[in-house]
């Protein structure tokens, strides 16, 4: 399946703009700029499992079916439900401050994450 596969951060735009939008603290933003996230896809059909590592190993893992509501939570361990939807090949869920799309495009996973018109868009590269 095209998402299937590890990934590693190659290259992020608007990353400190969006975090300080979310209200991420200064010291947090700082560290992690420059950390190549990695993110584990596992799809089978509709189902997928998201798995993000961030730095110090921190996790966050989400596992949802394309059409369904699902228990999500984010990287602040905030918990809610959300139905991904699946449209031109392209995932997109609703997080609670946030938009968020993920494609593949010209090999790479490419996820753009919109708060108002701030824009964080992180390309990576398949390992």
């Amino acid at each position: 399946m095209a998402f299937t596969g590890r990934w590693e951060t190659e290259s992020q735009e608007g990353y400190d703009e969006f975090c300080k939008l979310l209200g991420i603290p200064a010291e947090i933003i700082e560290k992690g700029r420059d950390y190549k996230l990695i993110t584990e896809v596992t799809q089978d059909g509709n189902d997928f499992s998201w798995i993000q590592i961030y730095p110090t190993n921190a996790k966050v893992a989400n596992k949802f079916t394309v059409g369904k509501e699902a228990d999500m939570e984010t990287i602040g361990g905030k918990k809610f439900k959300a139905t991904v939807h699946m449209e031109g090949g392209k995932l997109s869920v609703t997080f609670p401050n946030y938009h968020h799309t993920s494609e593949i495009t010209g090999g790479k996973l490419i996820e753009t994450s919109t708060a108002g018109s701030v824009v964080l868009k992180r390309t990576s590269k398949k390992l």
